[in-house]
């Protein structure tokens, strides 16, 4: 209960030093920014599961040249 008074008495402040829309635009801001971060956190596990399909398909293709080549 004492976080979420921390929490009102943070946001009241904030509106009253820079005023509702820019408290508003922080808090779009904030959004923004952890949503950016999950992304490029997906963006890392495709490109970890990218190349490791890569690598795979890699040694396929050259054990199919080596068979192709006779």
């Amino acid at each position: 209960m004492l976080g979420f008074y921390f929490v009102l008495v943070f946001v009241g402040i904030l509106i009253a030093y820079a005023g509702y829309e820019e408290t508003m635009k922080l808090f779009a801001f904030a959004d923004l920014q952890v949503r950016y971060a999950f992304v490029r956190l997906q963006m890392k596990w495709m490109g970890w599961k990218l190349k490791r399909q890569l690598i795979k398909d890699t040694t396929n293709f050259e054990k199919f040249l080596k068979e192709y080549d006779k």
